[in-house]
């Protein structure tokens, strides 16, 4: 019954609309109750209130047997739990979701096994067996417990898939995807990062598919009396996290080395490039990290329908096709963006997998490390691929995500609980910054201390779990001083980055430092204070890396003195810190000046960065008119580098999209001048041919996908020629891979141009082509093929789903489509979130793009209005927080900076 204030805990329940677990007091005495427990589906009790796991009882091993049926799509299991106790209790927690038990058998010690009743509370995914006796500290036991289940249809759990092979037969296959949260859809387990156990599997099979999982498999396959096939691997020679854990049904055929690469049977031959590079990688990081990778095998595999890019499951790593799969005629940027997903998921075989982090409060330590290691290994091993420019990009891009109010520390020590909360540290704070501060961190430290701290965590922590301080004992322990991990700690544990502002008198150079602020809104962190290793360069030595000199600024303003000589400096050498330099009025004029006078006088990293930082200041809170940016600009004239014009341009791009959306047209058709006069000779003298260097793939890019999009004619016509002579020759005359998508988004513009894609779409084989063929479909101003492109990309079929944010992002940028796009969400909110986790990244990135570029009242008020209104559907999450915040900023760059454009151009 109901206790007489049990009302309290109701009240709550409206506003959580999760069970309420308030501790009450009787009316007149001060002895508390007990904690209220939820009712399982069985109506019972549940015996836990929490949705974290108790700590009471640790899984030690797990044996796995399962049997999926690919004509029913469905799968029965039976999992044996091996399990210590550490705390005397009545109860075993753990999760289970969507799964149906159908059998429960507990044992202790050597005693009989029992039959036990299973209570389940849905709304946590968690099932739990209560005992009437405690099970002592000590005990070993034994949980067993059978199943079934519905392979899942969404791209987590244990899933179904199908693509058709090339005649045209449908092929099915079941594949996993556990982390964050999802190995309890596969099988009853502890599924939290810090639950780490040894696991052995089984998988049975019909003939004509071949398993895979994480170890490799024992030599006999046993023949089964129902004619099906079991394959059992060994057990896992490592203690591993469930999230980890990973199992494959399908008829891929391999090539191996040291590693190896799966692919469905058409595309064996795209496969060499992963192995190439997997196999040099896995040698780079064995030798670096002092700590050889730990299994026997290692394989790589391309899932033809997978959401995510990749996912480092320890022996097992899946990928999405375009992440894995590249021709030998692919360009060298198609050949780049392989590297990177590669370099990254093995650096998580160390980083992630040895070492785990023990909450997702702290994924950064799996996620910046891994982001981290993947530029580095591949600056390193492949040099040809131009990565340090990449990597510059990312380090903008953090900067603009953690810019917002709505960001949050890179480690969070606030609630990160619900499995919304879980996925939204996905993102580009915890990959990105998380990257970036690693950086700034390995260059602050003297030659060598670095790569020592990161052995010796690896080292002490391996097979185990760590929160984001023991990394910095770790450094400690290699004689980094102390102050470096305070230092570090005012990065991690704070969200925003500082904004140094530079002021001189003579020989005297006052630092001062204050929060990044876009808005007086979050005024309330204007006391934070960073410990910031500023670098600078000044006039007489400026270019090479020994004329870096640093300075910590650990106090809200500092003097650093240089010879009167000086003519000007350069903070924040090659951008390597994570934080935005004003240099005042006279200060950037001097500066401007002397990148007219000699270009080369900086670095192009620090001409990027200029370049950043100014756009940065223009939107800040900070009294900055736009004519610093214009001024700056100029000198972009005699600019023939990457890093810079990519930068420029970029940001010159935002600007024209949030004007397109305005309907402003005179002011575009004014900016568009602009931009050609800047940089209209650039665009015309790019050649259209093959381009052997990456770092010109990359820029010829840019510079013509603007060109082309802005419609100049030369551009337009030498792409539309490229294409029909693609088509006529029945596409053998291959156009350069950095030039398809410009050239295969002109030709969409065209309605019969537009369905020729579509059937190009249709037949195409190489995975990074088809991909950029989707882009341009997805860029046409036709509103008839916009609804039908969302649409097909909602259903899955023509279009895979996993490409739907894509679909949504590109239709997003164009005028025509993104009032189109903003309702297709809105009403197929529903469909979507059933497709895609709520709070997941491609959550994130279709909230992103059909909102960033919004700037009215009525907009505002209408995305408020309508996320307001999902409830738990969606009203939480961070990223609509975010999308808010952008918008308001929107207006308010409109507001200051619309008069002072229309007079500039």
């Amino acid at each position: 019954g109901f206790a007489p204030n049990i009302m309290l805990c109701i009240l709550d329940i409206k506003f959580i609309s999760l069970p309420s677990f308030c501790t009450f007091t009787l009316a007149n005495s001060s002895i508390p109750m007990e904690p209220s427990y939820p009712n399982s589906t069985n109506g019972e009790l549940f015996p836990w209130n929490e949705l974290r796991l108790p700590a009471s009882v640790r899984p030690v091993n797990y044996d796995l047997s399962l049997t999926p049926n690919l004509t029913s799509m469905t799968f029965t299991g039976r999992t044996v739990i091996n399990m210590t106790i550490l705390h005397d209790t009545k109860r075993i927690v753990l999760h289970s979701s969507e799964l149906i038990i159908t059998k429960a058998t507990f044992q202790v010690g050597e005693d009989k096994s029992v039959e036990v009743k299973v209570l389940e509370y849905k709304p946590w995914q968690q099932i739990a067996v209560s005992f009437l006796e405690d099970l002592k500290v000590g005990q070993v036991c034994v949980l067993t417990l059978d199943y079934a289940a519905n392979l899942s249809h969404t791209y987590d759990g244990f899933y179904n898939s199908s693509y058709n092979d090339k005649t045209g037969a449908k092929r099915v296959l079941a594949a996993t995807q556990f982390e964050p949260q999802a190995a309890r859809k596969a099988f009853p387990c502890f599924d939290e990062p810090a639950f780490k156990a040894t696991f052995l599997v089984r998988i049975t099979r019909e003939p004509g598919y071949i398993t895979l999982s994480n170890m490799p498999q024992v030599l006999c396959t046993t023949t089964l009396p129902s004619g099906l096939l079991e394959d059992e691997f060994e057990q896992t020679a490592v203690n591993m996290s469930t999230y980890l854990v990973a199992f494959i049904v399908a008829n891929f055929t391999s090539i191996t080395r040291n590693v190896s690469v799966y692919s469905v049977p058409e595309k064996k031959e795209h496969t060499h490039y992963a192995l190439d590079t997997a196999s040099t990688l896995l040698h780079f990081y064995n030798t670096f990290f002092h700590i050889d990778y730990p299994l026997r095998k290692l394989d790589l595999v391309a899932i033809p329908d997978f959401l995510a890019g990749a996912m480092e499951n320890w022996g097992l790593i899946t990928f999405r096709e375009t992440s894995l799969l590249v021709g030998n005629q692919s360009s060298p940027l198609d050949k780049q963006l392989i590297a990177n997903v590669v370099a990254h998921e093995l650096a998580h075989q160390w980083f992630g997998n040895l070492v785990t982090m023990r909450w997702w409060n702290d994924l950064w330590l799996n996620e910046g490390f891994a982001t981290y290691w993947q530029y580095t290994s591949l600056m390193t091993e492949f040099p040809q691929l131009d990565l340090d420019n990449v990597f510059l990009g990312v380090r903008f891009k953090a900067m603009a995500k953690d810019s917002l109010n709505s960001s949050h520390p890179v480690s969070v020590s606030s609630q990160v609980t619900t499995p919304e909360q879980v996925s939204e540290m996905f993102d580009s704070v915890t990959y990105e910054k998380g990257a970036s501060l690693l950086l700034m961190l390995k260059t602050t430290l003297p030659d060598g201390q670095f790569r020592k701290g990161i052995i010796k965590y690896l080292d002490n922590y391996r097979g185990s779990n760590t929160v984001t301080e023991d990394l910095w004992n770790s450094l400690t322990q290699v004689g980094v001083q102390e102050s470096v991990s305070d230092m570090m700690r005012t990065w991690t544990l704070q969200n925003g980055f500082p904004l140094v502002t530079v002021s001189r008198k003579g020989g005297h150079v006052t630092l001062t430092q204050e929060p990044f602020l876009l808005s007086a809104d979050n005024a309330t962190h204007t006391s934070n204070l960073w410990h910031i290793p500023v670098t600078y360069v000044n006039d007489n030595c400026s270019s090479a890396p020994s004329c870096r000199q640093i300075f910590t600024l650990r106090n809200k303003t500092a003097t650093l003195n240089v010879s009167d000589s000086v003519k000007w400096l350069k903070l924040n050498y090659m951008n390597t810190g994570f934080y935005i330099v004003h240099y005042g009025d006279e200060g950037w004029a001097t500066l401007i000046d002397a990148l007219k006078t000699d270009i080369n006088t900086l670095t192009p990293h620090d001409r990027a960065s200029l370049i950043h930082n100014i756009f940065a200041l223009s939107r800040s809170v900070c009294v900055f008119v736009l004519w610093h940016v214009l001024n700056l600009l100029d000198y972009t004239t005699n600019e023939t580098e990457t890093a810079p014009l990519t930068e420029a341009l970029s940001q010159l791009s935002s600007v024209y999209r949030l004007l397109d959306k305005r309907q402003e047209q005179r002011l575009l058709a004014r900016m568009k001048v602009y931009i050609w006069g800047h940089f209209g000779q650039l665009m015309d003298s790019q050649d259209w041919g093959e381009e052997e260097s990456v770092s010109r793939q990359e820029l010829r890019s840019v510079l013509l996908e603007m060109a082309c999009s802005l419609g100049r004619q030369n551009c337009t016509d030498q792409a539309t020629a490229l294409y029909d002579q693609w088509t006529n020759s029945n596409q053998t005359k291959q156009i350069p891979g950095d030039l398809q998508q410009v050239v295969f988004s002109t030709a969409a513009q065209a309605d019969l141009r537009w369905l020729s894609l579509m059937e190009a779409y249709s037949s195409t084989t190489y995975d990074s082509e088809k991909r950029k063929i989707l882009q341009a479909l997805a860029s046409t101003q036709d509103p008839r093929s916009i609804v039908w492109i969302l649409s097909t990309g909602l259903e899955g079929g023509i279009i895979q789903t996993q490409e739907l944010p894509l679909v949504i992002s590109t239709v997003s940028d164009g005028f025509a489509g993104h009032l189109l796009v903003w309702d297709f969400v809105k009403e197929n909110w529903d469909r979507i979130i059933e497709k895609f986790p709520v709070g997941s990244y491609p959550i994130q990135s279709i909230i992103k793009s059909t909102t960033s570029q919004f700037s009215t009242q009525t907009h505002l008020e209408e995305v408020q209005g309508f996320f307001s209104s999902l409830k738990e559907r969606g009203s939480q999450m961070r990223s609509v927080q975010e999308s808010l915040e952008t918008i308001r900023l929107n207006q308010l760059w409109m507001d200051r900076n619309l008069p002072t454009l229309r007079i500039w151009l």
